[in-house]
Parts: C-alpha cells; structure tokens; sequence
C-alpha cells in the first residue's frame, strides 16, 4: 500500500527548476509529480510573445534513486500554440537529458557508476532497462577519451591481456602503468593506434615480445625509436623448453618412479643460485637418475647467464657458445628458443645496450588473472573502460615552481626538477596547490592499484 503525504519539503528533488506538488510512495518507488517552476514567455520557434494555452500531458522522467528507491518524477507538462507561426509545442524540460526521458545527474551517475558496477545492477536500481545503461556508459566512455590523456611514455611497452581474446596492451613501463588497451593484436590496430598519437618523437625505447605485427607497426609509425625485446618474454622460452623435457621423460614412468619426482616443476624452474640444500640434493638426485634432464636444466641456467653480458658482442658470444653446447637428446625441446634468437638477434641484443623490459609483467599477469574471473559477463569495451577509467588508479605528477623546487631538494634531496606529489611533506603540498603548478602529468592506470582493486570488489 502506498503512502501519501499531503505537506512534503519543497527541496526533496533538490531541482530548482521543478515545483514538487505531490508525492507518493510505496516499498520500491518514489512517485514525485511536479511542474516546471518558470512559466514559458515566448514560441521556442519564431521567439514571439505570441502563445497561448493548448492542453497538458504527464511525462515520466527517471532521477536519482532516493532512500534506497527507485524515483520517478511526474512533470505536469504544458502544451502551447502560436498565434503567430501557428506551430504546437510542449515546454522544455530544464535538467533532463536531451536524448533520455532522464535527468541529467541521474545519466552522469549512471555513467560513473558503470565503469565499477555491473549494468544489470544498475538498471534494476533505477528502474530501467539494460540496454539504455549499456548506451549511457557508451556515452560516457566518448566523453572520457576526450578528456583523460596518458602522456606519451619514453619507454613505450607493448605486450598482451587475454580479455575473451588476446588485447594489445600498451604501457609506460617506467612508471609501470596502462595507457591504453587495443581491441586485438593485429598490425593495422596497432598502427592505427600509434598514428594517433602526438609527441612521438619522445619515445626513444619500445619494449615488446617477439610478435612481428609489433615490431612491424613500430618501424612503420616511430623508425627512430628502438625496439628491445623483453628479456622476460625470452628467458621464458628456455624455461618452456625445460618443461618439454620434463613432461617428456614423465610420460613414460610408473606411479612409483614419479612419486620420486614429487615437485620437480617447482624446483628445476627455479634458478641454481635460488635453491635451498634440499632442493640442491633432490636436483642432484634427479640429474643421476635421469641425464636428459640434468642437461635441460643446464642448458637453461646457461641461457639465463647469456644476460649477464654487458654488451651485444659478449651476448652473441655467449649464446654461440649455448648453441654449440646442444646435445642431440635435447637439442628439439630448445629449437624453438634457438631459432627465436636467430631470428630475433639484433632486436635481442638492443637490451644490452639499453636494458628496458616490462618489468611490470608479474603485476600485469596478476592483473589478468583477476580480469579474466571478472570479466565473465562483459564486454570487451566494458573490461576496458573498468582499466582505464577507474576512479583513484591515475599514477600522476606535478611540476613545481622553481622556488619550491630548491626547497624540495634542501628537504629531500632528491627528485630535482620535479617530484611525486605523495612524497611532498603536507606543508609543501599546499604551498604547491595554493601559488598555481604547471601542470599535472597522468602517465596511465597503475597497475598495481588496479589490481588491488578488483581483488578488493571495489571495481
């Protein structure tokens, strides 16, 4: 049963542009009617003083929930004639969306709290239908890619997220942060995407895995920056050709003799310089009884040390000693790695003269993880726009006045020229913020804070 309340708060839409004269209310719903405060003088059409009264409707426009209700506000809307171009009109609606029969708080509210919550969520609390929170967040999501820019990283990376299927994800891998996520992976988006872009010439360094579409767009677009192919992404495929062998050897044995090898994964993954005596007494063990993976092992720990080289030369060097060392038992489990390097050599070889990588690929797997239990249920664009546009994930920075410079580094000593706002002492933060900056940097979505984050069910 509903309740209706003859004297009600003249503020309880909060609307000044609207006059509530009732209200009516039951377990779910608000109804509100109302009519437009200020009275129409002239025709919306010819601007002539020459209208008259030509009836009424009642339109039902959605707002904010209110109480934990859904709201709905009855505008008792008058309807004009001219006299003079003898057009019919109804009055304008002041604060109402022009494409939705909506408020216009109530659609930017719908369309911040999109990108955190689901749609479904959101339209059974407000009382409409999926579809038109799916083309509000759309909305919202084009205003965004207007206003929100990632400044250009010098160090440029550009790796994968699986969301439903393999994202081109590019990042600022020295201030380990997202700047953008592409529908795929091929050649033409990427290049698409970099043409795009201003300010090129300021990335010096691309760090990617061996993906020719990459590398392909990269000399297209930015010929003047380097490519350096990330020591992760190739370490990786020794640790791979390891498991080949591995599993290999398992495949044939009895339950007893792989009881033997209880948590060999765990321990011929680690590096030799890492393992505990135990471990070290277990892999001897192992070793003796199997010699095929004694030498994978090898091989792989000598792979690792081809990257304490301290130039390209020494890697080369390095690394025509590792293939020579192949022996014929093993030699098909690391041909793929072989034939990575060769074919990928000069690209390899640019990290010794300029040791960039994606150093965020643990928190950037971790981030999959997390996405990838999310994202069921959604749209890539949606997944996206939950990365990029989050609320409280920008990792950014102020320039200072020079004056406050020099006082930054008597107190610090550190970060000359310009420094990260959360290392200012609070006294410093306001000087700043009170005598104007030059300037605040937004180098992407941090993706540690991002991460955290989901994990937490706060996005």
């Amino acid at each position: 049963m509903s309740e209706k309340s003859n004297e009600m708060p003249a503020d309880i839409l909060n609307l000044s542009s609207y006059t509530v004269t009732g209200i009516d209310e039951n377990e779910h719903d608000y109804r509100i009617e109302a009519s437009v405060t200020k009275t129409l003088s002239g025709c919306i059409h010819c601007f002539q003083n020459t209208i008259r009264g030509f009836g009424r409707r009642e339109q039902l426009i959605k707002d904010l929930p209110m109480h934990g209700k859904r709201v709905g506000i009855y505008v008792d809307t008058r309807r004009y004639q001219c006299l003079n171009c003898n057009k019919t009109f109804y009055e304008p609606l002041p604060d109402v969306d022009e494409k939705r029969k909506m408020t216009k708080r109530l659609v930017d509210w719908i369309g911040k709290q999109a990108i955190s919550r689901t749609f479904a969520s959101l339209a059974e609390e407000v009382g409409i239908v999926e579809g038109t929170v799916r083309s509000i967040f759309r909305d919202c999501i084009n205003e965004l890619e207007k206003t929100v820019r990632f400044e250009i990283p010098q160090w440029m990376g550009i790796d994968e997220i699986h969301l439903i299927k393999p994202r081109c994800v590019v990042s600022n891998t020295r201030n380990n942060t997202i700047v953008e996520i592409l529908k795929d992976r091929n050649k033409t988006t990427v290049t698409r995407y970099l043409c795009r872009l201003k300010g090129l010439d300021q990335v010096h360094y691309v760090a990617m895995d061996m993906w020719r579409p990459y590398r392909d767009a990269v000399e297209t677009v930015i010929p003047d920056a380097q490519i350096v192919i990330d020591k992760f992404h190739v370490v990786r495929m020794a640790n791979d050709a390891l498991e080949r062998v591995r599993k290999s050897l398992r495949e044939p044995l009895t339950p007893k003799q792989r009881r033997g090898l209880v948590n060999d994964r765990f321990v011929l993954l680690k590096r030799e310089r890492d393992l505990s005596d135990k471990e070290v007494f277990l892999l001897d063990g192992w070793c003796r009884n199997y010699p095929e993976l004694g030498l994978a092992y090898r091989q792989k720990e000598d792979f690792y040390g081809i990257y304490e080289a301290k130039s390209p030369a020494e890697a080369k060097a390095k690394f025509n000693t590792w293939l020579r060392a192949l022996t014929p038992e093993i030699g098909d489990a690391f041909n793929d790695l072989a034939s990575a390097w060769q074919n990928w050599e000069p690209y390899i070889c640019n990290y010794f003269n300029h040791p960039v990588t994606n150093a965020y690929t643990e928190s950037l797997n971790n981030l999959i993880r997390v996405m990838n239990r999310l994202g069921r249920g959604y749209s890539f664009e949606a997944l996206r726009a939950k990365i990029l546009f989050s609320e409280g994930t920008f990792k950014t920075e102020k320039k200072r006045p020079k004056f406050q410079r020099k006082q930054a580094e008597k107190v610090a000593g550190r970060f000359i020229g310009y420094s990260l706002m959360t290392d200012v002492p609070d006294f410093m933060r306001r000087s700043t913020d009170d005598q104007s900056t030059e300037g605040v940097k937004n180098y992407g979505v941090d993706i540690s804070i991002i991460t955290a984050m989901i994990k937490e069910g706060l996005i």
